[in-house]
């Protein structure tokens, strides 16, 4: 019988380095904040588990509802059938959606939902004899690791052994000044770009790189002007990470296609939306075969995961979660005034319950700068889960954590950087 490390030893972990690989730390249970360790630590979630985690680990009501779905309705094809638990989640998030949004597409994570988006997007023109083969992108973008989002996503180490395969996108650093206005409506003037693609106003594997509601505006009206369609990844920006329901909430203009995942099952299990307004729907209301969205999931439209989703909306509407994003903010906004006074960090940042930073040293800026894994463990060893983008320390935590754990979070940033 194999032995818990050899079992470990059969599982390739994401972002490991193999040859020097450590063993994995096996987390035994989880319960609002914290996760319990096989080996007894205690370790708060600061990050929610990759941006996920709404209202914190092993949530009673959400739980109960997925025991319920399950002894009713585990699975179901999804072509050419329907069930309850998806109408409802779609009616209601209508209710949160931009007013234009009309039509929502199932899928299973957020990778997905964004290659469902540019293929929404491409085919848009395909199939009313348009060649618009140019897309837009920022730069810093990520957007997944399939190809379509890793086309979209600007060319870096992580898709450096695929960089052959992947379809050109023009990427541009984001809205910040008349310049970069200038040369956006420049290239959507040229009458050949098809989609813009972006991360609203939070670009987080990029670095948590934050811009302003105004530039990008300017940006969608330009866009819109020219007829490019514009999709906004709300993966990891949706459910009130940037402060209001979603980002582009903060936008007049809006956008044709949305992409929802991490949040939108409160983190509990997988799956992901593409929405979209009734323009670009309308380019596939056909009797015509060849102009069906030939895209499907064996998973599309999972019971359970309607019903996770469903559960995670009723906390998320409550008046209890609001005021504890509103508390969160507060206290990062309070945190924030004290990191700026400190000469070992700069370039602090706030958006809604997001803070970050840059840690100051002499290694190289960006995802790999040298001072990563010592920053990693030194938050280990102090029972808090924080995982840098190099040397940009963030703060992503579940609605649920208490000031008190907000606090120990404060504190260990406070002792390993300042």
């Amino acid at each position: 019988m194999q032995n818990s490390a050899s079992k470990q030893n059969n599982i390739w972990h994401p972002f490991t380095q193999m040859k020097l690989a450590k063993e994995p730390i096996e987390v035994k249970s989880a319960k609002g904040t914290i996760l319990h360790t096989k080996d007894g630590r205690v370790i708060i979630d600061a990050i929610s588990s990759w941006w996920v985690t709404l209202h914190g680990h092993s949530h009673p009501y959400i739980a109960e509802k997925v025991k319920e779905q399950l002894l009713n309705l585990d699975h179901c094809i999804f072509a050419d059938f329907t069930h309850s638990p998806a109408e409802t989640l779609i009616e209601r998030l209508m209710e949160h959606l931009p007013s234009e949004m009309d039509k929502a597409f199932f899928s299973d994570n957020g990778s997905t939902a964004v290659e469902v988006a540019i293929k929404m997007a491409i085919q848009y023109w395909h199939n009313q004899g348009i060649k618009k083969p140019k897309i837009l992108a920022l730069q810093g973008a990520y957007h997944g690791d399939t190809f379509g989002a890793m086309s979209a996503a600007e060319r870096s180490p992580f898709s450096a052994a695929f960089d052959d395969y992947l379809f050109d996108v023009t990427h541009l650093k984001p809205p910040k000044d008349k310049m970069d206005i200038a040369q956006f409506k420049t290239l959507c003037e040229t009458g050949e770009v098809g989609a813009f693609i972006y991360e609203p106003l939070l670009q987080g594997a990029g670095g948590m790189v934050m811009y302003s509601a105004e530039g990008l505006n300017e940006w969608l009206k330009i866009a819109k002007a020219n007829d490019v369609i514009c999709i906004a990844d709300e993966v990891m920006t949706g459910f009130f990470r940037t402060g209001t329901f979603f980002a582009s909430l903060q936008m007049e203009t809006q956008p044709d296609i949305m992409c929802l995942s991490k949040g939108l099952t409160g983190g509990v299990l997988p799956m992901s939306l593409t929405v979209c307004n009734a323009k670009v729907y309308q380019a596939f209301w056909s009797s015509d075969k060849m102009k069906t969205f030939f895209h499907g999931h064996s998973f599309t439209g999972n019971p359970v995961g309607c019903a996770t989703a469903l559960a995670s909306l009723d906390l998320l509407e409550k008046q209890e979660t609001q005021d504890s994003i509103q508390r969160i903010i507060k206290s990062h906004n309070t945190f924030a005034e004290e990191l700026k006074s400190s000469d070992k960090v700069e370039n602090v940042r706030t958006i809604g319950t997001v803070i970050a930073f840059d840690v100051i040293n002499d290694g190289e800026a960006g995802y790999f700068n040298k001072n990563r894994d010592a920053l990693y463990k030194a938050f280990m060893d102090k029972g808090v889960l924080l995982r840098p983008l190099g040397n940009v320390v963030y703060i992503l935590a579940p609605y649920s954590i208490t000031d008190e754990e907000l606090n120990k979070v404060y504190g260990a940033i406070r002792e390993v950087v300042l």
